[in-house]
């Protein structure tokens, strides 16, 4: 393929830690690596923190390496909840359109945000006015009509009108998406449960592509001992850990309910949540009280690994009725740190097909902490070796940072093609 002027419009990027931006930069990264020209125009680091150190007012130029970083202000919402999302969606897509780059070959948009594949809609019309044959594709980490009817009930993104309405707004929301995605030239989305729903909505199948999120921590390289006495995890009690994002698809509600019946049964396990997220704070104010729960703010990159390693066990938690908005990103770290893995989740959810096809671990419905603390008490009364070590070689077969980048490599040839045909 010849060297290519590529434009990615998406909200997050590094340096954010998790979420999609590690996946944004990777992506970006291994175009640059081949020898293409990026340009990526994104928001200022904001997530998981839902707080932005740099202001967001002024629009600011920079580089990571070769690749040409447009920063465009927006507001950051102070909880990170669903209106104030809308809002810095909005600004931020408002903000991405006006941005003049050289006349790209191929503009690629990242969902979230969904707002931002318009933008990246007026970039393909700027560059084919200029002569360019440009082509748009989108990558879809997370799904906005399965999320507004999958989550749009309590503290969800359509919360405080009545169920007909919510149904009806939500069913608009999921037009909305597939008016937009049906414009583009290719899509690519993490998990076949993501891209079934996609061809669902009435996206055509031949234009939607699979590649898989890659594991983006390395492995373990610290005593675990060591790491647990740092942390201050007691040697009498099973660490259960959580780590990542806080927010609503977690449910982490449950976590708390869970521990308090350990406390209460008197399991020896302490549930360990690492990280941030618009729901931290509440989900700090519901534990209150109880022993078995203890709440750490997020680690450095370089510790993560470590930190991971140090669990006895590894939850994911996700909130009742989470189905097909996304396939969360977490899981491929867990993978490489060797731990055995507990999965609260869907049975017919992306994690829970994953957590079946590595042998890693455990899947319990959603929203029943018993269940939930009963699957972990039988979990840590067996030898749990076997199911790390298969973590572990599936996030080395199945998750690799080459293997998911070939794949992004072959659909931006495939993209492309598609623009000049």
């Amino acid at each position: 393929m010849k060297r290519l002027d590529i434009l990615i419009v998406g909200l997050n990027y590094s340096p954010e830690p998790t979420g999609i931006a590690p996946y944004t930069t990777g992506m970006t990264h291994a175009f640059a690596e081949v020898g293409h020209q990026i340009t990526v125009v994104t928001g200022f680091p904001h997530y998981p923190r839902w707080r932005s150190e740099d202001g967001c007012r002024v629009r600011r130029q920079e580089w990571d390496g070769p690749v040409r970083i447009t920063r465009v202000p927006h507001p950051v919402p102070r909880d990170g909840g669903p209106m104030g999302r809308i809002a810095m969606e909005a600004v931020f897509a408002t903000a991405a359109a006006r941005v003049v780059p050289d006349p790209p070959d191929v503009v690629v948009a990242v969902s979230p945000a969904l707002l931002g594949v318009a933008a990246a809609q007026v970039q393909r019309r700027r560059g084919r006015r200029a002569g360019r044959t440009t082509a748009l594709g989108v990558v879809v980490q997370d799904l906005y009509g399965a999320g507004a009817h999958e989550l749009g009930g309590a503290r969800g993104l359509l919360s405080g009108i009545g169920p007909r309405a919510r149904h009806v707004l939500a069913d608009l929301v999921t037009r909305t998406e597939t008016a937009l995605l049906r414009r583009a030239d290719g899509i690519l989305t993490v998990h076949e449960v993501l891209r079934d729903r996609l061809v669902a909505q009435g996206i055509p199948g031949a234009d939607v592509d699979v590649v898989h999120n890659w594991t983006h921590v390395a492995a373990p390289v610290r005593d675990r001992d060591a790491v647990r006495s740092r942390l201050g995890l007691r040697p009498d009690r099973h660490v259960v850990m959580h780590a990542g994002n806080m927010g609503a698809k977690q449910g982490l509600d449950g976590v708390v309910e869970a521990a308090r019946l350990a406390e209460g049964w008197d399991v020896p396990v302490e549930f360990v949540l690492v990280g941030d997220g618009n729901q931290r704070d509440r989900i700090a104010r519901a534990a209150e009280g109880c022993s078995r729960i203890r709440l750490l703010p997020p680690v450095p990159e370089d510790d993560f690994p470590d930190v991971l390693a140090a669990a006895d066990v590894l939850l994911l938690h996700e909130r009742p009725g989470l189905r097909e908005t996304c396939a969360p990103s977490k899981l491929t770290s867990y993978f490489a740190a060797g731990r055995p893995i507990v999965a609260a989740t869907d049975a017919r959810s992306p994690a829970a097909a994953d957590l079946r096809t590595a042998g890693a671990g455990v899947v319990v419905g959603p929203g029943d902490p018993g269940a939930l603390l009963s699957a972990i008490e039988r979990l840590i009364g067996q030898d749990t070796t076997e199911l790390g070590h298969r973590g572990r070689d599936h996030a080395r077969e199945r998750c690799s940072a080459a293997q998911a980048h070939a794949g992004y490599l072959g659909w931006l040839d495939r993209l492309y093609r598609s623009g000049v045909a």
